[in-house]
């Protein structure tokens, strides 16, 4: 498990059209005093009413329904797909067109059932395979001929045999001969079986265009293969062409191929796919070379399918780079959304979303609409945006199901919001189970402190799995460097790329703060019980304050956890995961929680945690140490920062000519 800080949301490009937009006007003199004021206007600490607005408010699903059997659910797939428009619109094109596809995006939003839907969109005459119909039947009638003939001759040569031993009294002897002589003959004699074709696949009787998931498929079920027979002698062996077993990419001619994790797939898979993907047809031959149909190799076998790949970001840079390109070049690739905007129309598609969970469930019982209002309420949160619902309808589907068992259990005719909330409860992920025992152990141990206050000592707090938030203590220790030798940051926890520029970066801001020479010092930084590993930046912010709190020796309040990245000018930079760090704290002990200015509107909490915590949006290091540190010295460092903040808005008044060389070159010396 890996203890995640999250992304920090990077705005650099914004910033820099937002630098050039403004280098085409005059540049504006800056009065230092009015930045002096907006810096120390004191912050404000999000209003109770102000956080939760949405969450209190009622769901306004636009229109009145009993429960969700009054929903109709379309019939076919692809008008079942929940907010992922621009993706549908190619699925049509491609069907029509039969381009290939490769889909990227998040698990569980939906590229599965995007296959499935392009399946049913393909033309069905395509699929009449009745020439190699008839072409089985007839030898198999011919066949059926030559047995009953054989079958006949043998049977009057035999009671030849009798009669014959009758009139020469030697009966028993005829018999037995007899007996002997069916025996060899349908041992030893070829059979009329052997000589009938084999039809590799068939589309016979199918409504619909072959759907064939080859996820996680060896060489052998994905191109097809040859069984082994070791027993190769006398007329025990089976014919070549009948040991030929087709492959996926043979069972979906005429259909769709999908495959997901593509980059999990054998380099020389890939190549062998990608020749299937170009020629139309391919071969089929033993793909062992230990098999005894290691050198059986058929004609080429067709294998017209449109290939839908799918998988995360890293799937794209471990495919083969030729199979990737023949897609692109003859195909779609579609970037899979993992939220849609919260509108009324998008509300409705959630309350058809649960409807179709239901009857594809088929052992639940409906929702009524109070429950499929707190199924938005939860979609909200787990989309992480503000005014946004999520599209990992996987997760959300399981979440509907569980529900519908906890009503099923208690015998209800419908699933009630009662239901939905106590589903919430139980169908809590591995992660979300482990954090709350790992915050059970840690305030027995003491891990974390939760009152008082203690110097280089800070709460920060960090994701696990994506949908769990956890306390991560973090220590710091300053100590002078040894004599002549130059100084260390030295970082443990386990720390990994990210989280290890993380720490370089939050050097500079404490020179610049505290206007101490961090080369001349041995800072020491740990992150208390991070077994598995630290990955992210998100803790950039409790890391500079614990290491300004060592070096300043001014005490942290320990009832106050935070969360934020950390620019090398003190700025504070939105993070992921707010809400579950926030519910983190607060099941924790904390009394307040300090998260960026910009994750403000992202802060979805469940009510139970509503009352506990007291949340402080801040934008700059500065309001992070008011809010933080404690004790009298507290006012020296503020007074630091207030010094700094001016220095930076004193900037020069710039003539027209040198507004013009800006405009002109783009950047001032």
């Amino acid at each position: 498990m890996v203890y995640n800080n999250n992304q920090n949301i990077d705005g650099s490009s914004e910033n820099m059209d937002r630098q050039a937009h403004k280098m085409e006007e005059p540049v504006p003199k800056v009065d230092p005093s009015a930045a002096d004021q907006t810096k120390d206007e004191p912050n404000k600490v999000m209003a109770e009413s102000e956080l939760h607005e949405d969450i209190d408010e009622d769901v306004d699903i636009g229109f009145q329904f009993e429960d969700t059997s009054n929903i109709e659910v379309p019939k076919l797939l692809i008008d079942q797909v929940l907010g992922q428009e621009h993706a549908v619109e190619v699925v049509r094109k491609a069907a029509s067109q039969r381009r290939h596809i490769m889909m990227i995006g998040t698990p569980g939003t939906g590229k599965s059932l995007l296959a499935k839907a392009m399946a049913e969109l393909l033309p069905k005459e395509e699929l009449k395979d009745r020439k190699g119909r008839e072409i089985v039947m007839a030898h198999k009638m011919e066949a059926r001929k030559k047995a009953q003939a054989r079958n006949m001759l043998m049977m009057l040569f035999v009671v030849g045999i009798i009669i014959y031993s009758y009139f020469v009294s030697q009966l028993l002897w005829g018999i037995i001969a007899g007996i002997m002589i069916l025996m060899l003959t349908r041992q030893f004699l070829p059979k009329e079986e052997m000589m009938i074709p084999k039809m590799a696949v068939s589309n016979y009787d199918k409504e619909h265009a072959p759907y064939i998931d080859a996820t996680g498929a060896h060489a052998g079920a994905l191109l097809g293969d040859v069984r082994h027979d070791p027993f190769q002698s006398g007329g025990l062996e089976t014919p070549a062409h009948d040991r030929v077993e087709a492959g996926d990419i043979h069972k979906a001619h005429k259909g769709v191929l999908f495959i997901d994790e593509i980059n999990t797939l054998r380099l020389e898979s890939q190549q062998s796919l990608l020749t299937a993907l170009q020629e139309k047809e391919y071969p089929i031959t033993g793909q062992s070379e230990r098999s005894s149909g290691a050198l059986v190799k058929t004609e080429p076998v067709p294998c017209d399918f449109i290939m839908v790949s799918a998988g995360n970001l890293d799937a794209v840079q471990k495919m083969h780079p030729a199979l990737r390109s023949r897609i692109k070049g003859y195909g779609y690739e579609v970037y899979m959304r993992d939220s849609m905007e919260d509108t009324h129309e998008n509300r409705k598609k959630l309350v058809r979303f649960v409807a179709q969970e239901v009857m594809r469930d088929g052992h639940i019982p409906h929702f009524d609409e109070g429950a499929v209002e707190e199924v938005i309420r939860e979609a909200r949160r787990r989309a992480g945006r503000k005014g946004h619902l999520t599209l990992k309808l996987r997760d959300l589907g399981g979440l509907v199901r569980v529900a519908g068992d906890i009503a099923h259990s208690e015998g209800a005719p419908l699933t009630t919001s009662e239901h939905v909330l106590a589903a919430k409860r139980i169908a809590r992920s591995i992660e979300q189970q482990l954090a709350d025992s790992y915050l059970e152990q840690r305030k027995e141990y003491e891990s974390f402190l939760r009152k008082g206050s203690a110097v280089g000592r800070v709460n920060g707090l960090a994701v696990m799995g994506g949908d769990s938030g956890i306390v991560l203590p973090i220590v710091s220790e300053v100590t002078p460097a040894l004599s002549g030798a130059e100084g260390r940051i030295i970082a443990t926890g386990k720390l990994k790329t990210i989280a290890k520029e993380a720490v370089q970066n939050v050097s500079a801001v404490i020179k610049n703060m505290t206007g101490t020479d961090v080369s001349r010092h041995d800072v020491h930084i740990q992150f208390v019980g991070t077994y598995e590993g630290v990955e992210g930046d998100s803790a950039s912010v409790s890391i500079a304050t614990a290491v300004i709190s060592a070096i300043e020796k001014i005490p942290v309040d320990q009832t106050v956890a935070m969360t934020g990245s950390l620019s090398v000018r003190g700025d504070v930079l939105p993070v992921g995961g707010v809400t579950y760090k926030i519910e983190a704290a607060a099941q924790a002990g904390m009394k307040k929680v300090i998260i960026p200015k910009a994750n403000e509107a992202d802060v979805l909490v469940e009510k139970a945690y509503r009352e506990k915590i007291q949340i402080i949006p801040v934008s700059s290091i500065a309001e992070v140490m008011e809010h933080s540190l404690v004790g009298p010295r507290k006012n020296t460092i503020i007074e630091k920062l207030k010094n700094i903040t001016k220095l930076s808005f004193d900037i020069p008044e710039v003539s027209p000519a040198s507004v013009q060389a800006i405009n002109l070159f783009g950047c001032r010396n």
